[in-house]
């Protein structure tokens, strides 16, 4: 090279997503969550084993048998969440027909979010300590409550071993966890799993979400959870897990993988303790990621919180960024209730189907948005032509991550 000569900058990856799993409050499996979600079915019900007067409404899974997707000899060893994770990694393997065995040693990784960890198996365990001594907690104690568990668990379950990680931020984890994948695959990976996944619906979880004083009061499934709605008084806590397999576009081509679209941008950004959000700074640097511009984004995937003053501030960044009315604005979640990291992976799940299919999921429960906001939010099934979409995501305690999906 000569003196001063400036080294050509690296190939750009093009991360293709393969392969969904999903495990969801109104779907087991992707088929199913997604013929739901189109259909406008909502999963909110009322909340079981939660103070009713607290916390009235959830987005529980009632049609989850772990016997049917996690080996029996697993089944003393994990809590909830990760079973949950096991079956939507094993799904988004099976999608994208995936065998780690035929792939290099150290070729395929996993990287997951969960926001609680095994809050119900840790509660179950402490509760034996109390009432029975120490001899009666589970050696499984150990490390089955922990956040990486669902990592370290599939991981070995498909013989997994190359790059892996765990994140912890909350609603954002599963747009983090996909876009560390993202960033692994231009370091040598050949096929990474990302998602996130949480299952705190239980005393020890509900405490955790009163917490933040912003679970909805509200007794109605059908008014509890309202974004971006004159009456929104809230969220509504979920549960579930999402998968996506990724491959660097071009060996997905040549093994004739199908590919349902790309992971174009990521970008991450923390709120200062005092002043305004940093959510439109994550959107204006994932656009910037994907070398796109506002005008080539075609719908908005919103955080949705629930609580008018971060509903109104959401709001403010999409208008800000798009104009009045200027992009569709979909919220699956109202079917599902809030997540925690397994939310905002089920969202680019559902901008991914989304692009694939040419239609936008409805906005379930909230027939218009709140006066003088200008937003465009898709309230019914709505064909449009789609090509690029934007995922936003907030997680408590100030997490803002943004991701860019296209076709």
């Amino acid at each position: 090279m000569n003196p001063g000569a400036t080294a050509a900058p690296p190939a750009r990856v093009r991360a293709a997503v393969t392969g969904l799993g999903v495990v969801a409050p109104n779907g087991v499996g992707t088929r199913e969550w997604w013929q739901a979600t189109l259909r406008g079915v909502s999963a909110l019900r009322p909340a079981r084993d939660a103070p009713a007067d607290r916390i009235p409404v959830a987005g529980e899974i009632n049609g989850f048998v772990a016997e049917k997707h996690v080996p029996g000899q697993l089944l003393p060893q994990t809590a909830r969440f990760t079973r949950l994770a096991l079956a939507a990694a094993a799904e988004a393997l099976q999608d994208a027909a995936v065998d780690p065995a035929a792939l290099p040693r150290y070729g395929v990784g996993v990287f997951t979010s969960s926001s609680a960890g095994g809050y119900e198996f840790g509660q179950h365990e402490m509760s034996n300590l109390w009432r029975h001594g120490s001899d009666s907690v589970s050696a499984y104690q150990s490390f089955a409550w922990f956040y990486a568990a669902c990592t370290g668990q599939v991981s070995i379950r498909h013989g997994l071993r190359g790059a892996g990680g765990t994140l912890v931020t909350e609603q954002c984890g599963g747009i983090d966890s996909v876009g560390q994948a993202r960033r692994q695959l231009g370091s040598g990976g050949t096929v990474l799993l990302a998602g996130g996944a949480d299952a705190g619906l239980c005393p020890l979880g509900w405490s955790g979400h009163l917490a933040t004083g912003r679970v909805s009061p509200h007794s109605h499934p059908a008014r509890a959870y309202l974004p971006f709605h004159a009456e929104a008084s809230g969220y509504v806590p979920g549960e579930g897990a999402a998968y996506l397999v990724l491959e660097e576009r071009a060996a997905a081509e040549a093994r004739g993988a199908a590919v349902l679209g790309e992971i174009a941008g990521y970008a991450a950004a923390f709120d200062p303790p005092t002043g305004p959000g940093n959510l439109g700074q994550a959107a204006r640097l994932a656009l910037a990621d994907a070398q796109l511009g506002p005008g080539d984004i075609d719908a908005v995937f919103a955080d949705a919180y629930g609580v008018p003053a971060l509903d109104e501030a959401e709001a403010h960044v999409i208008t800000e960024l798009f104009g009045p009315y200027g992009v569709p604005v979909a919220v699956p979640k109202t079917m599902t209730g809030r997540i925690g990291a397994g939310g905002s992976a089920l969202d680019v799940a559902a901008a991914l189907l989304s692009l694939r299919d040419n239609v936008l999921p409805p906005t379930a429960h909230v027939d218009h948005p709140r006066d003088g906001w200008h937003l465009d939010l898709v309230t019914t099934p709505r064909p449009v032509a789609l090509r690029a979409v934007l995922v936003l995501a907030r997680g408590h305690g100030g997490f803002n991550s943004a991701a860019v999906v296209v076709r």
